[in-house]
């Protein structure tokens, strides 16, 4: 099943028409987005008659590629936690509905209101409207992160999610456990954990942290970001796992000096978040889960290198995901020399 063939765009027709309340639905037209490395994104535009949605919409659908990654959650916790950012006043898309129902597309999917905005980083980097606004997205992208971390376990009720009582400590263990079970050895990786066993910090705020929050998953219009997106990664965490890998260098698309996803600096980020948070920016903080987020993504990496050797999905992004892991490598063993400059 899938969206390439007539029954199956008639049961999702019939699924959205149920779904919105309508009297009908016609698929006007359905394109797959680029991007989603672990997600299928496809454009739908809707017509709808009847019910509280008549109209034209425009909607987005998700659904998992044919393999996936540990990390990822299912369709309905992702779904859950947009909802959850969305009522916080959060800017991401509107959830619309979400169908565990295998009978109508073969495997869960969510749909989402479709927001104005470009997302791939490569393209963003070279536009020049962000680059004269690029003070205005590190201090929108700051406000916006501020609002995700003032959700907290004591305001919400996901039961698919723990609260680790040290999140630096449960990361490693976590990533330790999955490594032990490879039968190729990784010496760098290994090296990493130990370091961030070693100098993890005591002590942490749990707040909801996005975990992938990173130019590639923002979508900016005009030189404004209007959304933010791909909450399959999310849980209670350390704030500050979140700001590390945002300003992680493996995440600057190539203009190392722009620390922020290669489009801006640090300054504009930190004094939007703490003016909306409160909290004091941590400067060592923030360098342990950088170190950490390249210890992440290349365990993220063989992951998805796996979904290609192993699965055997034809899927050339996560293919050559595999080839990103010895570079992370290298940038893992200079992080953690004992000479390596912590960024204020």
């Amino acid at each position: 099943m899938g969206l390439s063939d007539p029954e199956s765009r008639e049961r999702l027709s019939e699924y959205i028409k149920n779904a919105a309340g309508a009297e009908t639905c016609e698929i006007k037209d359905i394109q797959r987005l680029n991007g989603g490395a672990i997600q299928e994104n496809h454009a739908l535009d809707l017509q709808l008659t009847g019910g509280a949605n008549q109209g034209s919409r425009s909607i987005v659908l998700r659904m998992s590629a044919p393999t996936g990654v540990e990390d990822s959650h299912g369709k309905a916790a992702e779904f859950a936690l947009t909802r959850a950012a969305y009522d916080a006043g959060i800017l991401v898309p509107e959830p619309l509905w979400c169908c565990l129902d295998d009978k109508v597309l073969g495997k869960p999917f969510s749909l989402m209101e479709r927001m104005a905005g470009e997302g791939r980083g490569d393209v963003l980097l070279k536009d020049p409207k962000v680059a004269r606004s690029k003070n205005r997205i590190a201090a929108q992208l700051g406000r916006e992160l501020g609002k995700i971390h003032a959700i907290t376990p004591c305001q919400s009720e996901f039961t698919f999610l723990s609260a680790p009582k040290n999140p630096a400590l449960a990361a490693v263990a976590y990533y330790r456990n999955q490594l032990d079970g490879r039968e190729q050895a990784y010496p760098a990786l290994e090296w990493g954990l130990r370091w961030l066993e070693q100098n993890a910090p005591l002590d942490s705020a749990i707040t909801l942290v996005h975990r992938d929050f990173r130019v590639g998953n923002f979508l900016i219009e005009n030189g404004a970001l209007t959304a933010i997106l791909d909450w399959e990664f999310s849980g209670w965490g350390d704030p500050f796992e979140d700001i590390g890998w945002l300003f992680a260098k493996c995440w600057r698309f190539g203009k190392i000096a722009y620390e922020l996803g290669g489009i801006a600096d640090r300054t504009p980020f930190y004094n939007a978040y703490q003016q909306e948070t409160g909290r004091k920016i941590d400067a060592e903080k923030i360098a342990y889960w950088e170190t950490y987020a390249h210890v992440r993504w290349a365990m993220i990496a063989l992951q998805q290198a796996d979904r290609y050797l192993i699965g055997g999905e034809m899927n050339l992004d996560a293919a050559l995901s595999g080839h990103r892991i010895a570079e992370l490598e290298i940038e893992i063993l200079k992080m953690t020399a004992p000479d390596y400059a912590i960024a204020s």
